[in-house]
C-alpha cells in the first residue's frame, strides 16, 4: 500500500460520530502549515478562501490550474492528509469532472468536497445527474488504487426559503443515493438547526459534516448530535484578514 492510500484510509478513519474531525480550513501553504502546527489531524481547503486569497470570487472563478498549484504546495508542505474543496468539479460532465479531480489526486490528496449546486447556473443537480458525477470520480480514484474520501456536499440548506425540517426528506434521499454512487461523507453547509442535524446524522449511513456558521451549536453539542466532521469554511481566512487589517492600521498610524 502506498503512502497516499495509507493516508486516505487514515483520513476516513478520523470521521467518527461523537468524536468529529475538526477542519480549520486553509487557503495556501502558509496557512496549512500553521494549522498543522497547531495540531490539526488533517488539512481541508475552503474554495471561498482560496479564491479570495488570490483575488477571485467563489464559484469556480479562480482558474483550475491556479487551484492545482495552490493545492500542490499545500500537499507538499504538511505531513497530514489533505482534502480539497473542488466546488462542482469545474464541469457538468461526469468524465470531465473526474479528469479535473484526477489532477489533484496526482498531488497526493486524500479527499475532496464535491457539491451538487449548479455552478454558474441555478438550483441543484438532479439526484441521478449528481450520482453519475460522483460515480465517475469514484471510478477514477479506484483505478488509481486510492480510496478517495468523496465528501458529497448538498447546498439544499442554503435555500433561504426552506425551513430546515422541510429539507430533511430530500437530504436523506440525496445522502442515500450519493452513498450508493460512491460518496464517503455527506456535507450540509447552511444547516444550523441542532435538532435537524441530529435527526439527519441518525438517519443516514454516511458520516455527517457541518460547517460552522452564526447560530451554530458548539462543538460538544454537535458531537453529541452525531456529527462526524466539523468544518470552519471561510471563517479562518476572514479572521486572519481582519487581524492583518487591524495590525496594519496600528502600524500605519504609529
Amino acid at each position: 500500500m502506498n503512502q497516499q492510500q495509507e493516508r486516505a484510509r487514515h483520513f476516513a478513519s478520523l470521521h467518527r460520530k461523537g468524536d468529529p474531525l475538526k477542519l480549520y480550513n486553509a487557503w495556501d501553504a502558509g496557512s496549512a502549515k500553521a494549522i498543522a502546527g497547531a495540531g490539526a489531524k488533517a488539512i481541508g481547503t475552503s474554495s471561498w478562501a482560496v479564491a479570495a486569497a488570490h483575488g477571485y470570487e467563489d464559484g469556480e472563478a479562480i482558474p483550475l490550474g491556479l487551484v492545482e498549484q495552490v493545492v500542490g504546495r499545500i500537499a507538499r508542505s504538511v505531513a497530514v492528509p489533505v482534502t480539497v474543496d473542488v466546488e462542482g468539479g469545474y464541469s457538468a460532465d461526469p468524465q470531465t469532472c473526474a479528469g479535473n479531480v484526477a489532477r489533484f489526486v496526482e498531488h497526493g490528496i486524500t479527499g475532496i468536497n464535491f457539491e451538487d449546486r449548479v455552478v454558474g447556473g441555478s438550483g441543484l443537480y438532479g439526484i441521478d445527474a449528481q450520482c453519475e458525477r460522483i460515480a465517475a470520480i469514484r471510478d477514477m480514484a479506484s483505478a488509481r488504487g486510492i480510496d478517495l474520501f468523496i465528501n458529497a456536499r448538498t447546498d439544499l440548506f442554503f435555500d433561504p426559503a426552506l425551513r430546515p425540517a422541510d429539507g430533511l426528506d430530500e437530504a436523506k434521499q440525496r445522502a442515500a443515493a450519493y452513498a450508493n454512487a460512491g460518496a464517503a461523507g455527506f456535507f450540509v453547509p447552511g444547516l444550523v438547526d441542532l435538532a435537524v442535524i441530529a435527526e439527519l446524522a441518525e438517519a443516514i449511513e454516511l458520516p455527517l459534516n457541518v460547517m460552522i456558521l452564526p447560530g451554530m451549536a458548539d462543538n460538544r453539542a454537535l458531537a453529541e448530535a452525531g456529527v462526524a466532521r466539523i468544518s470552519y469554511g471561510p471563517g479562518p481566512y476572514l479572521r486572519a484578514m481582519e487581524a492583518t487589517r487591524e495590525a496594519a492600521q496600528v502600524a500605519l498610524a504609529a
